[in-house]
């Protein structure tokens, strides 16, 4: 876009709606809102947590810390044996990342919070260096979903109840049910000839929390845990587009379970996202494949105006698409026991985007992914609705959806009338589309959309984008500055986490690069960010330590306590020793955050 042309529209209000824009002067009276009344903190590249000079951060729980008073605390020795193994499932897993919490009374909650992945440079001696099937094993103990009691204290700090009956670990080995695919062809294995039983869930990145009561895990970058022991196989259509291959990032092909040319169909059994009911631990996880199979950052459950229940996903990968799933049955308040199967079954779609009279803003559709509609027909490749939940990425490429730059937390805001998207970054993008206006998007952007009536069962929408960022000390003349509000005082890239307060605050957590120079000078360490939608205005609130990823969010009921979790501290090897300190292994940390006059989150 022509820079005479980018400010113009930064000078242009979007009258449509029903609040100022972020873009033009509304900017200029952020003061005479009271929403966010915290002092912004400057970039942090140190290796802690900081948070504003009137709040307080204390770590809640890190990796390998006990659940269970039979666990045995983390083990700096790091030797991997049958005793540690076993201990992994009785401690938190690694890498947290999405969470929610569900309320037991006042003072207490159950947990839940996915660990999506892990670090073996930080996990073994050996650095990766040698992975054993023991080694391979801890691994698929070590994530999953970690699911505890908290409770608060009468300091005011919340606690791990060890022992709760809510206590449990969810691992690459726990039994699941299968919906929607029960006994497709696909999904069979050697191991589970009928296609009914699925083993475990892995790389869960974010979350969603059901208005049922049941915590919804979201499966991400599978492929990374399925390799082959025979490096000559050749691939299909289907594993290429996931990015399944010979050669895994983690060397699971040890376990004959995750090597494809022992298990051909083992990888069509993960990418779904996993419903869990945290207030019975004896409970079988559900994969809900009728939600499609991508790599899913996360699930915001919504209920339309018409009962039905409206699921909005984002597929988290470079120049992949945007989905909503709307259920074929209705939420009933009174009746929660319906309620569990509302995602048994119902309607997938992608979303095209289009431009409107500039490049920041549009229209678009929702086009279905059924079988027979949209040319998804066996002519064309698709053989049964089952076919396209395990393609989904196959169909919705077909039908001419919008590649986006990579499409993460998907967030209502508290009308359910405008819904937000992070695009992460796009740094393989040679082109400028429909919602993704610059090539190579290094520091990514936030869109939102609406529907005519606020009727999220509509396959027509408008959208414009909520918040493009950037660093406009190095690029003060192109788009690469980023929108008008991003200023050297809050500067970020790689927007990920969302998360909208009761009082309408917008939390953003970034991922991103935290190199701190050339085109990243100026934005340290990863963070969580503030803005005020009815103003524009973003105040950084928070900073991570070194080489980690701020993700994963969640707040008490009187919204006093704040829970963010610190994912991969010292990734890479950095020198990162947080949260203890010394020379002890970094570990991934979920952080409580206070005012200390005990004042709502934010105000």
């Amino acid at each position: 876009m022509q820079r005479r042309n980018f400010m113009k529209i930064l000078g242009v209000s979007t009258a449509s709606l029903s609040y100022a824009s972020f873009f033009g002067a509304s900017i200029l009276n952020a003061k005479e809102n009271k929403l966010l009344g915290f002092e912004s903190i400057d970039i942090n590249t140190k290796d802690i947590v900081v948070v504003p000079k009137d709040y307080e951060v204390k770590p809640l729980i890190s990796w390998g810390d006990p659940l269970f008073s039979s666990a045995k605390e983390f083990d700096e020795s790091k030797i991997i044996n049958e005793d540690s193994i076993n201990n992994a499932t009785l401690t938190f897993g690694d890498n947290t990342d999405g969470m929610s919490v569900f309320e037991l009374s006042e003072d207490s909650y159950i947990m839940c919070v996915n660990n999506e992945y892990i670090n073996p440079e930080h996990m073994f001696n050996h650095n990766d260096k040698n992975m054993t099937l023991d080694d391979v094993r801890y691994e698929q103990n070590s994530l999953g979903v970690s699911i505890f009691e908290i409770k608060k204290d009468k300091n005011g700090d919340f606690n791990i109840v060890k022992d709760s009956k809510y206590n449990r670990r969810i691992t690459a080995h726990t039994p699941m049910e299968v919906s929607t695919l029960r006994g497709f062809d696909r999904i069979k294995t050697k191991d589970d000839k009928n296609g009914e039983r699925i083993l475990g869930t892995i790389n869960n990145c974010a979350n969603g929390k059901t208005p049922w009561g049941t915590y919804l895990a979201c499966e991400e970058n599978f492929d990374d845990f399925f390799g082959s022991s025979n490096k000559k196989l050749e691939l299909n259509e289907s594993e290429k587009r996931y990015g399944v291959g010979v050669d895994s990032v983690y060397k699971w092909e040890l376990d004959s379970r995750f090597d494809i040319s022992k298990n051909r169909n083992e990888p069509n059994r993960f990418g779904y996202v996993v419903e869990i009911d945290p207030y019975n631990p004896n409970s079988t996880p559900i994969k809900r494949c009728a939600l499609g199979r991508f790599k899913h950052e996360n699930a915001e459950v919504l209920i339309n105006k018409d009962s039905h229940v409206v699921v909005y996903m984002g597929d988290d990968e470079a120049n992949e698409f945007i989905y909503k799933f709307v259920s074929k049955n209705k939420f009933d308040s009174k009746n929660n026991k319906n309620n569990r199967n509302l995602l048994e079954s119902g309607t997938l779609y992608v979303a095209k985007f289009t431009n409107g009279k500039n490049e920041l803003e549009g229209t678009g559709e929702w086009i279905e992914l059924s079988y027979g509609k949209n040319g998804l027909t066996k002519e064309n490749g698709f053989f049964s609705y089952e076919d396209i939940l395990i393609d989904t990425r196959l169909a919705a490429s077909f039908v001419g959806a919008t590649p986006m730059d990579r499409p993460e937390w998907i967030v209502a805001d508290n009308n359910s009338r405008f819904v937000y998207a992070t695009l992460t970054n796009n740094t393989k993008r040679t082109e400028a589309g429909a919602a993704n206006p610059r090539v190579k998007n290094q520091y990514g952007h936030i869109i939102r959309w609406w529907h005519k009536d606020n009727n999220h069962n509509s396959t027509k929408f408008k959208w414009d984008i909520f918040l493009l960022a950037g660093n406009p000390m190095q690029y003060p003349n192109d788009l690469r500055k980023g929108t008008s509000n991003i200023t050297k005082d809050n500067m970020f890239n790689s927007p990920d986490g969302l998360a909208f307060d009761k009082f309408g605050r917008l939390w953003i957590e970034t991922d991103g690069k935290y190199s701190n120079e050339g085109d990243f000078l100026g934005m340290g360490n990863n963070q969580l960010l503030c803005a005020n939608p009815n103003t524009g205005e973003v105040r950084r609130f928070l900073s991570g330590p070194i080489g980690c990823e701020i993700t994963g969010i969640a707040f008490s009921k009187d919204y006093k306590t704040m829970f963010i979790g610190i994912q991969h501290p010292g990734e890479n090897l950095l020198p990162s020793h947080y949260p203890n300190g010394g020379d002890s292994t970094p570990r991934s940390t979920i952080v409580q955050i206070r005012h200390k006059n005990g004042n709502v989150i934010g105000s």
